[in-house]
């Protein structure tokens, strides 16, 4: 994981980059923190996963400004406003920040990279054997659903791409289950993060496709979907 900070006081640098390696050392996360005194010197590179930026800068930088050229020009680093101005941050709604915080309580520093590592959890690429003997890549957070077709497993993604595969439905569940996935009938899994809504016999997913809930797995299944919800849901 890759944490930028922008701050141009020298005490706040070295105050949140001191909260960002504590989190991370005892929940035992490797990161990598990079901190720039200024704006400018940070788009100069713009690599981060995570940006903790304040609102106001020196020498007339607009925290403001900088956020809104990241978002711009299509880079996906999350942002956190900084601010010790409370008022200001009603103002980060332009810029889709993903935190406010109040330079008076860096406990919301901990807040945010948590918050921050749930979004992280579909984040990963897993490798199956496809059937012409390829090994195919697949982005879990692109993964809509896998469900069985034939002797085979078919991987839809999001934007209807396909992919066929070795392997079995219930080994394959069992692997993807700690990452968001839940086998909802004999033949499917779908990934939790795209389920628009649910009752107790069908699973409307994000694209329309309605798919039969188990009668089996019904109940276990209104369990882990609540769970990812109140774990993961916006």
């Amino acid at each position: 994981m890759k944490i930028g900070i922008v701050e141009d006081e020298a005490i706040w640098r070295d105050k949140i980059q001191e909260v960002i390696e504590t989190y991370c050392r005892d929940k035992n996360i490797s990161v990598q923190i990079h901190a720039w005194g200024n704006g400018n010197d940070f788009m100069k590179n713009a690599d981060a996963d995570l940006l903790f930026l304040d609102i106001e800068l020196a020498e007339g930088e607009d925290g403001l400004e900088i956020a809104e050229k990241l978002m711009r020009s299509g880079n996906r680093c999350k942002v956190c406003l900084l601010t010790s101005h409370t008022e200001l941050a009603r103002l980060g709604y332009r810029v889709n920040a993903f935190r406010y915080i109040d330079k008076k309580h860096l406990e919301e520093v901990e807040e945010a990279l948590a918050a921050f590592r749930k979004t992280r959890v579909q984040d990963r690429i897993i490798y199956c054997s496809g059937t012409a003997g390829l090994r195919i890549g697949i982005n879990l957070s692109e993964l809509l659903l896998v469900e069985t077709y034939g002797r085979k497993l078919r991987y839809l993604l999001l934007d209807g791409r396909e992919h066929f595969c070795e392997g079995r439905i219930s080994e394959t569940a069992q692997c993807l289950a700690p990452f968001g996935f839940f086998q909802i009938q004999r033949s499917y899994i779908v990934n939790l993060k795209y389920i628009e809504r649910a009752n107790s016999r069908e699973a409307i997913l994000c694209n329309g496709l309605k798919v039969a809930i188990g009668r089996v797995r019904s109940k276990e299944f209104q369990k882990e979907f609540f769970k990812w919800r109140m774990c993961f849901g916006d």
